[in-house]
């Protein structure tokens, strides 16, 4: 790297850790307007950091240590500030002091009095829907809540927890991009990020263990060690469910191991709760209904779009949602019997991965953070847009129940329309190198 451009670096890491410390300061302003300016103006910077590095040839250990340093700094002063964007961190806290007692957390809801003993003035009162809701997360990810409050039943150890989880990803990363011979410094992409170090640092989500899964499992794929393949991707499902649809990115033909790793270790996971029946899926049913993911289907931007037009108006949103699962089926068998080239599984999973969250996504910026792994080996601009725009999600709080509004049209409309122009740009460029490399092996 030339010193011009180490220096221009040096001046993005700066802007955004100045930029990270107004975020905070904001925040504690409960200024969320204000907040959302500084992310997207984070996500500028971080895009010019990224082209600075996205071209490197040397694989200098320096410039990555580099990065990693940065990457520490900018999570530091966030984990040590109380969570602001969302409450699910107390549900988290609480639920494994609700496994610690003995007592299966799909069972009760917060406020039922056979909890009475564990509640405290200060976990208790904030976590939300606690009069109506059991817990909704997955065995694995109860399994992490109750080991974490072992240690501590604090915010913060919580939210180390997930910083823990984060630096694993990006330690996994350094391991794939050695691997896919590309130079180490590319971790910038998700190290720098600005959506990991609020989702996960600030906020404390668990989508960062699920994320070290996703990473773990496409490592294990590239290595040819189905069976690892198929419990990491069984970890990241039993923390949010819908990773499960990576499996025809990372399956063989004919490899059995895979499938009955991942079949394994999802019905072991789930026999010490299994006590409660189907409550087992605890608020799943009660929380897709809540996002509009149900028959009126107003969660789904492309159905709120189609909605519009005469040939579609009064059609239940169950011939979308029918129609969203034929899309994502058919693309998995394409992936399962299409040709297998070295890094296919990385592209296969970037296909998947991105059009399920376009199709069926949910609406909260942290569930868009899986896709920016993908983004560290191939130059996808649309990812790199949709998951910096998701922190425009915030100017459209979300209730009780998701109302279709214009405003929230037109704000998904902002990171929706974008990324569809930049992917199909992505998915043009792709087959154009694709095609290149064919005729140059003729």
């Amino acid at each position: 790297m030339t010193r011009c451009r180490l220096l221009l670096l040096l001046c993005c890491a700066t802007t955004l850790l100045g930029l990270t410390l107004l975020g905070l300061r904001l925040q504690a302003h409960d200024d969320i307007g204000g907040f959302v300016a500084v992310a997207v103006a984070q996500g500028a910077v971080y895009l010019l950091a990224v082209g600075l590095v996205w071209n490197l040839r040397s694989r200098c250990r320096r410039l990555a240590l580099l990065v990693l340093a940065v990457a520490a700094v900018l999570r530091l002063p966030v984990l040590l500030a109380p969570p602001y964007l969302s409450t699910d961190i107390y549900r988290y806290v609480w639920d494994g002091r609700v496994e610690a007692a003995g007592i299966n957390p799909y069972r009760y809801i917060p406020v039922d009095p056979h909890l009475d003993r564990l509640r405290d003035p200060e976990i208790f009162p904030r976590i939300n829907r606690n009069n109506y809701a059991p817990t909704i997360y997955p065995p694995a990810a109860e399994a992490i809540f109750f080991l974490v409050t072992r240690v501590s039943q604090s915010l913060v150890a919580m939210k180390a927890a997930m910083v823990i989880f984060d630096v694993a990803t990006i330690a996994v990363l350094l391991r794939l991009l050695d691997e896919a011979a590309l130079p180490p410094a590319r971790v910038l992409v998700y190290a720098w990020h600005p959506l990991p170090i609020w989702e996960f640092a600030g906020s404390g989500h668990i989508d960062a263990a699920m994320i070290l899964f996703v990473v773990l499992a496409l490592w294990a794929a590239r290595c040819g060690k189905g069976w690892l393949a198929g419990l990491a991707l069984a970890g990241a499902t039993l923390v949010k469910l819908y990773p499960a649809l990576l499996f025809g990115a990372l399956y063989r033909r004919w490899d059995w191991r895979m499938p009955a790793a991942f079949t394994a270790a999802v019905v072991l996971f789930y026999l010490p709760f299994i006590g409660v029946g189907w409550r087992v899926f605890g608020f799943l049913p009660g929380y897709a209904g809540e996002e509009g993911f149900t028959a009126a289907g107003a969660g789904f931007y492309p159905w709120s779009l189609l909605q519009r037009m005469p040939a579609f108006a009064g059609l239940s949103a169950q011939w979308y949602i029918a129609g969203a699962l034929v899309v994502l089926a058919a693309l998995a068998l394409a992936v399962v019997f299409a040709p297998r080239p070295r890094d296919r599984e990385f592209v296969d999973a970037t296909l998947l991965a991105g059009t399920f969250m376009f199709l069926l996504s949910p609406h909260y910026p942290w569930y868009f953070a899986w896709l920016i792994v993908f983004a560290c080996f191939a130059p996808w601009l649309s990812l790199l847009w949709l998951t910096n725009a998701s922190f425009l999600l915030y100017l459209v709080p979300v209730g009780s129940h998701l109302v279709e509004t214009s405003r929230r049209l037109l704000v998904e409309g902002m990171i929706y329309g974008p990324f569809v122009m930049l992917a199909l740009v992505d998915l043009w460029r792709r087959r154009d190198r694709a095609a290149g490399h064919t005729v140059g092996g003729e």
